[in-house]
């Protein structure tokens, strides 16, 4: 089941993708355990890194036990890109992807992120530029393309320039994250170049975790949004893959003992009361669906503290909420 991505062994078919405010540190360890075999980081501004933001420092944060992780950079010079890539090379990661994808007006008003389709010689120069300049892998994540689609050009342009692997997302960035991502993409990039393929879109299920394997031929399948509050899923997918079998969804106790955890681990690195409050979002997705979900979210919506949390999701599982 495990694949290399240049000389990076990844012992596994399932990634968890990269999401802004999201895949901290804490949230990757808790996929990673549950059986994510690839980390991404949050995206990282290679700009950012090269002025000293100092928010850039806190993205940067891996460690052992996450490995193999990969730093995603964003930007779209390919000397600041090359140059911020050699600077980082020394830290714990194992490879260098690009964002290729990012749809916020923010991102694209920059010509960064899903801007990059449009420019696919662009594209390749960045990766020539990184690939040359430091001895790590260089991956790129890209979508099914801007408002056409041109994701097979872009990446025969990226293999060829270097790139150890390409993750695809089958929306343009029109799309966002709108309507149904479209797998046949994702099939023709993984036919037309000879380096790794992850696919990414829609995959919720274990069920659809295979079906994509099978129906794209990817080499790893890439879980973003399904994943929040759920980091269960990569367990339930990870088995399902082996076995055939269909773990049941986590029990409400579970997702409770997961969510105390997570808030204990984001704490810890970041201090209580930014801690609590980036938990916050994650309460109201981890509860999400359940009955009485709705209230649950309005009380965290006002904690400061783990104490706190704590007593909310002990009333509301006693139902006194």
């Amino acid at each position: 089941m495990s694949f290399f991505i240049g000389n990076v062994k990844i012992p596994g078919r399932l990634a968890l993708g990269p999401m802004a405010g999201i895949t901290d540190l804490p949230f990757r360890l808790l996929c990673r355990e549950q059986g994510a075999a690839l980390l991404y980081t949050e995206m990282v501004s290679a700009k950012g890194v090269m002025y000293g933001n100092k928010n850039t420092a806190e993205l940067l944060k891996t460690c052992d036990a996450e490995r193999p992780v990969a730093l995603q950079l964003f930007g779209e010079d390919p000397e600041i890109l090359a140059e911020q890539a050699r600077a980082l090379s020394a830290l714990p990661f194992d490879l260098f992807d690009v964002n290729m994808g990012c749809p916020v007006p923010k991102v694209v008003g920059n010509g960064e992120g899903s801007a990059l389709m449009k420019r696919p010689e662009r594209i390749g120069e960045i990766v020539a530029a990184m690939v040359a300049a430091q001895p790590k892998p260089v991956t790129i994540k890209i979508r099914k393309g801007f408002q056409e689609t041109n994701a097979v050009e872009v990446a025969k342009i990226a293999e060829q320039a270097g790139a150890s692997a390409i993750a695809v997302h089958g929306r343009t960035r029109e799309q966002y994250y709108s309507g149904k991502a479209d797998w046949e993409i994702i099939r023709k990039v993984k036919d037309a170049v000879s380096v790794p393929v992850i696919g990414s879109g829609d995959v919720t299920s274990p069920e659809e975790c295979l079906r994509m394997l099978e129906e794209t031929g990817c080499d790893c399948v890439m879980i973003a949004r399904a994943a929040r509050g759920n980091p269960f899923l990569f367990a339930r997918c990870k088995h399902f893959l082996e076995t055939g079998e269909l773990l049941p969804e986590p029990t409400v106790q579970e997702t409770a003992d997961m969510c105390l955890r997570h808030a204990r681990m984001v704490t810890e690195q970041k201090g209580e009361e930014m801690g609590m409050r980036e938990m916050r979002k994650h309460v109201a997705w981890y509860f999400g669906g359940y009955p009485g979900s709705a209230k649950l979210r309005q009380h965290a919506n006002f904690l400061t503290n783990y104490e706190e949390l704590k007593e909310l999701l002990r009333k509301y599982l006693g139902k006194e909420l």
